[in-house]
Parts: C-alpha cells; structure tokens; sequence
C-alpha cells in the first residue's frame, strides 16, 4: 500500500523545487493521486532533516536526470536507504559545457553575444524541442518502469524546471491530465524559493548586475512558451499524444491503464 504523505509543502533547506504533483486533474474528472509522484531539483545538496523527509515518503525509485557535468559540479544524491536511483541523463536544457562555462565565467560583452537578441529564449526552446524527439528512450523507460512497480517515484535533475519539468510533462499527458494544469505545475518552478540559484565565478557586484541578470534569465526561467514548444513537437512528429506514446515510446493501451491505476485516485 502506498504511504499518503501530508498535501502541505515541506521546506526542505538544502533541495529547491520540491513538491507533489497529486491533486492535478484529469480530462475524465480524476485526479493525479498525492504521494506517488514527486518533482524537484537536485538532492546532492539535502540536510540530514531533508533526507529524513525524503526517506518517509516510502520512495521506491528515483529517476536523475542529471548528466555527468551536472553531478561533477553539484555531487551525487544523498543515499536513501532502500530506494532505488535510475540515473537517465538526458540533453542538458542548454547543453555544451563550453556555453556553460561562458555563463558562469563569461562578462558582459560575451553575455550579449551567446544571450541577446533573444538568443538565450530560441537555445532553450531548441533543446526542448531535442528532448522530445531524441530522448523517447529515456522517456519510455519511466514510463514502463512506472507502470510495472517504481512508485512513489521522484523525478529531479538540476533546478527541477526542465528536464524533469519535461518527463513530469510526459507522465502527465499519459495520465491523461488537463493541458492547462500540466502547463500550471510547470510554471511553479518560477516561485522564489523553488528557483535555482544562479551561480557565477566572480562574486563582484557586476557578475550579478542587473543586465546580467536579464540575459541569465531565458536559462533560469520556467516559460510558457518551452513547454508549449515541446508539446507542438509532438504534434509535429507524431500527429498527437496518443501516436507519440505509442509510436514513440511504444506505451500501449494496457500499458497506460496501468500507470493510471498506479497513479490515479
């Protein structure tokens, strides 16, 4: 029997962006169960109190999707014990570890070049776009593994916004949950105390100046317009949702019936 935690939201000191995704409904009036599906960024960083947390939630997987650079800079995830990691690196959401270096180190007349003019905006909806189309192997291995026994399940990679705000995004359209409140969970990641914290080398006023900001910011942001570019690559590939989860990650009928038995009231 799966463990029912509180609805309220925990405030966890050392990982951002962490919330229960139950309560979100279905076009055929059901709802996503709470205690089954949990979100967040990154648990490298978690105090001795937030694992304890994350241990009572009777967790049976959590998925990372962290790439190597990612762990490299920020650490592994705490161990909890008796749960299961399943570490699935997908396209880092501006993804290049050069880009990434001239984000953290780069100045102002860089910062223009790789960021203004909207550069910043079309890079994240470009690896949005990339995620649904080159990662269906990722995407249908959660998807298989939910429905055979892996929950509750954890979904996180670094800031929690975009590669696991795209695996929730696909989890969701499986169960069959309202488009506009798949949008509205992605969208909370823009809460204050849910945003990552942007890290730059230099820790002088200018590396966080006001215009810095404002390039940084298309990187940092959970926009509408990202999630709604991945959801329009489906439509553009497969035609909709249901050939997507056929085709493309080979989830049938049954298969689907099964998550929502696992992950529906």
């Amino acid at each position: 029997m799966t463990q029912q935690v509180p609805s309220t939201e925990p405030e966890l000191a050392g990982v951002r962006n962490f919330r229960d995704v139950g309560g979100l409904p279905t076009v055929d009036g059901r709802r996503v169960r709470r205690g089954v599906l949990f979100r967040s960024g990154h648990l490298a960083h978690a105090t001795t109190e937030d694992a304890a947390f994350l241990a009572s939630l009777g967790l049976h997987t959590i998925f990372d999707f962290r790439n190597a650079a990612d762990k490299k800079l920020e650490g592994p995830d705490v161990e909890l014990p008796g749960v299961r990691n399943v570490s699935l690196p997908l396209s880092d959401p501006a993804d290049g570890a050069e880009f990434w270096r001239m984000v953290r180190d780069g100045d102002i007349e860089q910062l223009r070049t790789i960021l203004g003019d909207d550069k910043g905006a079309d890079r994240m909806i470009g690896s949005y776009r990339r995620i649904v189309t080159e990662r269906t192997g990722e995407h249908s291995r959660v998807l298989h593994a939910m429905a055979e026994d892996s929950v509750p399940a954890l979904m996180h990679c670094a800031a929690g916004k975009d590669r696991a705000g795209l695996s929730i995004a696909v989890t969701l359209l499986a169960l069959g949950v309202e488009r506009d409140a798949i949008l509205a969970d992605y969208l909370e990641s823009n809460a204050t105390h849910r945003r990552y914290k942007v890290r730059r080398s230099s820790s002088d006023a200018a590396a966080y100046s006001p215009e810095v900001m404002e390039l940084l910011s298309p990187l940092f942001d959970a926009r509408a317009e990202y999630l709604r570019a991945a959801l329009e690559t489906v439509e553009e590939t497969w035609g909709g949702v249901d050939a997507y989860l056929a085709q493309g990650l080979g989830v049938t009928p049954e298969t689907r019936e099964l998550l929502r038995e696992r992950l529906l009231d």
